[in-house]
Order: structure tokens, then sequence, then C-alpha cells
């Protein structure tokens, strides 16, 4: 290959379809054809002597050759972006609206304040809320139904964080907070004024928020490792539901500290620390990278994070203040 007659338009046909890992994506977020697409990705084969990218039922795949060929292109293109893009943005006059997925939770702790950061500053930004009915919101972000999430995405982060998969991948991530788990319950529960003790804990009647309805959860799989069970009587797809019904029941729940809040009746609950231990549960920020440089994105996810910054954790308070 001759780099000097290497027509560079087809790096961004080739780094696009690479995002995208489907051809008539690419061809829209390109504003080309889908066979004008196919056309410039025959030429590349033919430059670099490699298939670089098998069709399947799904899109297509990537060769080991375009693996290792796509990151140091991706950040040519994106040094090349950076340098030619506005270098200014305001956000009073910008007009756009993002789709966002979370809990209801979720929604209820950050929303608020986003309301206000847009009269404030941003008045032709609209946000849509989606439901989150899963752990594994990639699909969405990559069809681009959504523009962002933010929840508990253990097995995707995990999947983004290490190895090859994680270069490959074209969703961006940051964590936004790390928290603990704790027990739930009525403020009349016949375990309210004591310590909760692992049998108590396995014997009472549980309730447990699951988006699937899968009546099985990380509590049931640290549980299982001792040996123990419990009985979950329950499932519900929504943390606002949940409180309600373990404030007027006899059931026990787990929630994230940080959630119990936006149930809007504390008054009515008491939380407890786990009789085991429980891994930390992390709340997450999820993008597609074909956002990572729109301005107007970049203002939603910096309020993100200065919202979780100065609203979330002042609700939070230290580690000594969690438990009664």
């Amino acid at each position: 290959m001759n780099f000097l007659t290497l027509d560079l338009n087809l790096l961004r046909v080739f780094d696009a379809v690479m995002v995208e890992q489907n051809l008539t994506r690419a061809a829209d977020k390109l504003a080309m054809t889908q066979p004008a697409v196919s056309n410039a990705l025959k030429r590349l084969r033919f430059s670099f002597g490699d298939e670089l990218l098998i069709r399947t039922a799904h899109g297509v795949k990537p060769t080991p050759r375009a693996e290792t060929l796509w990151p140091a292109i991706r950040q040519a293109l994106s040094s090349l972006e950076t340098a030619i893009a506005p270098t200014s943005f305001d956000v009073a006059k910008a007009q756009s609206t993002f789709r966002m997925a979370m809990a209801d939770a979720t929604a209820a702790l950050w929303m608020p304040a986003l309301v206000r950061a847009i009269e404030r500053d941003a008045p032709g930004i609209n946000a849509r809320m989606v439901p989150l009915t899963t752990r594994e919101p990639r699909p969405m972000l990559i069809r681009g139904d959504i523009d962002i999430a933010v929840g508990f995405f253990p097995g995707v982060v995990a999947q983004l964080t290490g190895g090859q998969g994680a270069a490959r991948s074209p969703i961006r991530h940051e964590r936004l907070y790390s928290g603990h788990y704790v027990c739930v319950m009525s403020k009349d529960h016949p375990l309210a004024n004591k310590e909760l003790t692992l049998d108590d804990y396995c014997n009472a009647n549980h309730l447990l928020v699951s988006f699937s309805g899968r009546a099985h959860g990380l509590v049931d799989e640290a549980l299982l490792m001792m040996g123990r069970e419990r009985r979950i009587l329950l499932t519900v797809n929504q943390f606002f539901t949940g409180g309600k019904v373990v404030a007027n029941s006899d059931l026990l729940t787990v929630l994230p500290h940080h959630l119990i809040e936006s149930t809007g009746i504390t008054d009515a609950l008491v939380w407890k620390k786990l009789p085991f231990d429980m891994p930390e549960v992390h709340i997450d920020m999820l993008w597609h990278e074909r956002d990572a440089r729109n301005p107007a994105h970049q203002w939603l996810r910096e309020n993100l994070i200065e919202m979780t910054n100065r609203t979330l954790l002042d609700q939070i308070g230290h580690d000594k203040q969690l438990y009664t």
C-alpha cells in the first residue's frame, strides 16, 4: 500500500463502520448510501490486502488486522476533528433534545437539579426520560434509541474496563458514585428495634426490585455463597413501588442507601446494616463515542457529574451516618 495514493476519506468510512458494527447505521452517520459505504470498504480491502470487516447475521465483524488498525485511525481522526471543530459553544443558544435512560429512583434524584440547570442556563435543551428495564443498555445506545444511560451496570463496566474488547467498544463510561447496600424495612417491623442477624434476615419475607421480574439478585448470590437463602415473596420493577410496599408490610428489601431518599417516605422506613458482606454499588454514566465531542452532550455529562458532587453526596453523608 502506498500511503500517498490512499484516499483518506476511506478511513472515515472505516472508522464509522467500526463504531457502528453495521453498514446501514454507518451510512446514515456519514450521510452516504449503503452501496457507497460498501464500495469504500471494497477499496480499503484492496489497499490493505485484508478483508477488514466480514459480514455476519447481525452486522459486520472486524478481522484481527482491522482491530489492530482501528485505535491508531480513531486517534488520528479524533485529533483532526478536535483541531478543526468550533472552539466556542453557547449553551444558552443550543437546541438539543436528549433521551436518557435511568431507573425511577435515580431519575427522582437527578432530574430536579437538571431541570433547574436547563431553565437557568440552557432554555433550548429538552430531556426525554426512557424507562430503564435492563442492566445492559449498550444496544439502546448503539441503535441511537437513547443518548445517555445512568445506573448500576456491573457486567457492562467490567467489560469496558478490561481486555481488548474495551478498546473496540464504541461505548464510553464514567463513574458517578460508589455507595453501599442497606436493608430497608417499615419502622413498625418486628426487627426495626433490634440488631439484624443473619438468621432473622433469612427467616423474613423479602421484596426484590428486579427490572426483569427474575426473583434472584446479587443478595441471593451472596447468601448462596454462605449456604443460605431467603424467600422472595414479591418482585417489583420500580424502587418507589418497592419502598411503598415495604413501608406498609413486614417485607424486607435491600436498596442502595442513596435511593432511599427518592421513595419520599423515609419517615416510614428504617434501614440497617446487612448481616453479611455485599460489594459496593456503583452508579455509572454510559454514552456512545459518536456523542463524545458534541458540545451539548458534554454540557449534559458535566452537569450530571456536578449534580452528583453537589446533591447526591450531600444526601448520603459519611458512612458512619448510614445505618440505624
